[in-house]
């Protein structure tokens, strides 16, 4: 299913911005916002304003020959016309309507390469006041105020729209520009600010000299079933315990199974239950930030999976522990923060990290409940996760170029039969945001 706003539009997709510019990294922050309920009627206004372009925009497109079909410079050289012919266009910003021209184009690419990659997708759909949630001001058209603002706040300045008070948590680098700012409604009502920055590699750390690498200060993450992670040097991380936010789900929603929809009270309802899924997200997120800056700043480089998340979805057994992972969203801030903390962050093949025996590759299948690794040709024996761990450690130093790891692990690591395992709680990742070294 293609959507054309994202949930976690609290930063732009990271694959456009890991490992495409050659001489800047882009990134977002993200800000809680408290507009007045003046100036929120407006931004109200304005969202349905900008729904009415996207469909406008959609329709203009679908209703053109197949042959002479309307690219996005057309359609934003349209813009004045419909300006003209229909008032209401007029109230927006010239930047901002723009950016919505573009954000029907780019959903259409998607949808595009989605189709040729082999995926049964449809058309863009018809975007209801429910569906559109976000305006997006580019290169103009807003205004930040840091000093105005007290106590870890600050203000924007949308155009035609007005002044809003954002919760300041992290100030905007110096040296970072901003090259456009999107206000969001969620579905709890909760309106939030991002800015897309800018960085020169200039100013940004310098990542170790690849040559200085080696199994001390590397590290090869699986990501597990048993634990989230388990690392190459022995350490593994539990899962979040969100069973209770999960009965909490399950009870809200069968509340909301019963109120009469479209009613007063199924909208209230309905917002109880966008908070308890908003916070399951908030607490995944939040344990892996905490989990990838510790990662990224313990070691000069990490290795981790390239995985097929799809498909593992797709997959028998534990679909939703795996969606609650979020294992591609953990590899795209691990991506991210290599940049920004100068370590090597490499994604390595992952077919048959757990089948090859660490110590001398020979293939030994496992079904997915046989936890333990014993090759029957060299006899190496140790966790099954922790194999596959130090398989990711050697391609990952096997894709730089570098060959075999040296003190790979796979001489010192624990056996079975020992309790060697340093074995870090979820909770400990969210009470004090790192772990031990």
């Amino acid at each position: 299913m293609v959507g054309d706003e994202a949930d976690n539009s609290w930063y732009k997709p990271l694959s456009e911005y890991i490992g495409n510019q050659q001489t800047s990294m882009e990134y977002s922050h993200r800000y809680h916002a408290y507009p007045t309920q003046e100036v929120a009627e407006r931004l109200d206004h304005h969202l349905d304003v900008h729904r009415q372009l996207y469909n406008h925009v959609r329709w203009d497109y679908e209703n053109s020959s197949e042959d002479d079909k309307p690219s996005e410079y057309d359609q934003n050289n349209k813009l004045p016309e419909w300006k003209r012919k229909w008032p209401v266009f007029g109230g927006l910003h010239s930047k901002a309507a723009q950016a919505t021209v573009a954000r029907f184009h780019h959903n259409l690419t998607v949808l595009r390469e989605l189709k040729e990659n082999g995926y049964n997708v449809g058309q863009l759909k018809w975007q209801s006041p429910t569906d559109y949630r976000s305006v997006t001001y580019n290169q103009s058209g807003f205004d930040l105020d840091e000093k105005r603002g007290h106590d870890k706040y600050a203000y924007v300045r949308f155009s035609k729209i007005g002044w809003v008070k954002i919760r300041y948590s992290r100030p905007i680098p110096d040296h970072a520009t901003i090259n456009e700012v999107t206000v969001k409604k969620e579905t709890t009502g909760e309106w939030f600010v991002s800015f897309a920055l800018e960085t020169d590699d200039a100013d940004l750390p310098e990542k170790p000299d690849v040559d200085s690498l080696n199994a001390s200060n590397s590290v090869g993450i699986d990501l597990g079933i048993l634990n989230y992670i388990h690392t190459s040097d022995g350490k593994t991380v539990d899962w979040l315990n969100l069973e209770d936010d999960y009965e909490r789900l399950r009870r809200e929603q069968r509340r909301l199974s019963r109120k009469d929809h479209g009613s007063c009270n199924y909208e209230r309802q309905r917002q109880k239950v966008a908070k308890v899924k908003r916070r399951i997200r908030r607490k995944v997120l939040d344990y892996q930030h905490k989990l990838t800056t510790w990662l990224v700043t313990e070691y000069d480089a990490v290795f981790v999976e390239d995985l097929d998340v799809k498909g593992m979805l797709q997959s028998d057994g534990n679909a939703r522990n795996k969606q609650d992972a979020a294992w591609r969203q953990f590899v795209h801030l691990l991506d991210y923060k290599g940049d920004l903390y100068g370590t090597h962050v490499v994604q390595v093949e992952p077919a048959g990290t757990t089948k090859e025996c660490a110590r001398c590759g020979v293939e030994t299948a496992k079904p997915i409940w046989v936890r333990d690794h014993s090759c029957p040709s060299c006899g190496f024996e140790t966790d099954r996760d922790a194999n596959a761990a130090m398989n990711i450690l050697q391609r990952g130093f096997a894709k730089l170029g570098l060959g075999w790891p040296e003190d790979t692990p796979v001489e010192t690591v624990a056996t079975t039969d020992t309790t060697q395992f340093e074995s870090v709680s979820a909770r400990h990742v969210i009470e004090t945001g790192s772990l031990p070294s």
